[in-house]
């Protein structure tokens, strides 16, 4: 690249060098096209406050239509950026490490792409985690990065606050949501309504198995699951209440366990397709049947891999796609770095409630 400022260059213009590192259609030619400047064009495909969202919404439109993509280095040069995202995953995080993460990440990788970014995933030990956020800063590896699974007592977003590196939250820190922005499904509402359903069916033994309880949004599906029962004079039973890593095993065995009890359960609130997939495996080795001895109703994040489709669905199940909530985070992060005086913004997301084939009336 420094041979471009040397005098081998004398007399080629930067928009020249960007047409040349383009496609075979270039910049001069998409702005005859559009009848505007291409400084106009160049900053709208790029993100700049002070070009208007319409003209930004036209020249992307027709940049689309003639296969115009700058190059990314070129890129790079024009905007000062590094035309990349980071998403830093410590090792401890291990549901963060699983299918429905990596929806996540497609969702948000599709809006990357669509804006010419890369993205940078990180896996690194607990002890190192704040290092790679420093190392993304000082060095500019990445213009911002999304927080994954904040708990109940969060601070990551004072480490990035302090570097001036944009970020973006998927769930939500607990008393800092005025002053961060995030992306998060409303975990309590839904899984009130789904405690609220059970309920109605007669059910009253009612087993909760939830994710890791110190992540924030497990807690709130907790809270949602325990004020549905107050709501009614009822206590949950701690005994039916576990949370872990939401696997499948995790769902098998501490249903098992549940069901040989004196006292059993004859419904289950589960957090995770996964785990829900565990349960159903143990209905059927203690010899019952799913939405007639035992129901169950479960998380569904939409994984594209694993649908929970059909006329009937087979499970009843709170609804919100974290493929969607990858794509929306991804929007909100980029819109902060175009415009970084702007204030923070969320998106609270509502769960829908899709009765299926795994709940029926309490025996």
């Amino acid at each position: 690249m420094s041979d471009f400022f040397r005098s081998g260059s004398k007399g080629r213009t930067f928009k020249a060098f960007w047409d040349e590192m383009g496609n075979s259609v270039n910049l001069k030619e998409l702005s005859q096209r559009l009848q505007l400047s291409q400084t106009t064009v160049s900053r709208a495909l790029n993100g700049y406050p002070e070009v208007s969202p319409a003209t930004r919404a036209r020249v992307a439109e027709m940049a689309e239509q003639l296969g115009y993509m700058p190059n990314s280095q070129a890129r790079r040069l024009a905007t000062g950026r590094s035309m990349a995202i980071g998403h830093v995953i410590p090792r401890s995080i291990h549901e963060m490490m699983n299918p429905i993460f990596l929806e996540f990440i497609a969702g948000a990788g599709e809006t990357y792409s669509k804006h010419g970014y890369d993205m940078i995933l990180s896996v690194v030990e607990d002890a190192d985690e704040e290092e790679a956020y420093r190392q993304i800063a000082t060095r500019k590896k990445a213009d911002g990065v999304i927080i994954h699974g904040p708990s109940r007592t969060e601070h990551r977003h004072k480490l990035l606050q302090g570097l001036n590196l944009p970020f973006v939250v998927h769930g939500r820190i607990p008393g800092a949501e005025e002053e961060t922005s995030w992306i998060d499904m409303n975990n309590r509402r839904a899984f009130e309504r789904a405690t609220n359903l059970l309920l109605d069916l007669g059910h009253t033994r009612i087993a909760l198995l939830n994710g890791l309880e110190y992540m924030d949004f497990a807690h709130r599906r907790r809270e949602g699951f325990e004020n549905a029962l107050a709501a009614r004079n009822l206590t949950a039973d701690p005994e039916l209440m576990r949370s872990a890593d939401m696997t499948e095993p995790f769902g098998c065995d501490n249903a098992i366990s549940m069901l040989r009890l004196d006292n059993p359960p004859t419904a289950f609130l589960v957090s995770s397709m996964i785990t829900a997939i565990g349960v159903a495996r143990a209905v059927g080795q203690c010899g019952l049947q799913t939405g007639k001895d035992v129901s169950i109703i479960t998380h569904d994040d939409a994984l594209s891999f694993l649908p929970n489709s059909g006329e009937v669905p087979i499970f009843t199940c709170t609804r919100s796609s974290v493929r969607y909530a990858g794509q929306k985070a991804a929007e909100l992060l980029l819109d902060m770095i175009s415009d970084p005086f702007q204030k923070p913004s969320s998106l609270h997301l509502d769960a829908e409630l899709i009765i299926g084939q795994s709940t029926g009336p309490a025996p």
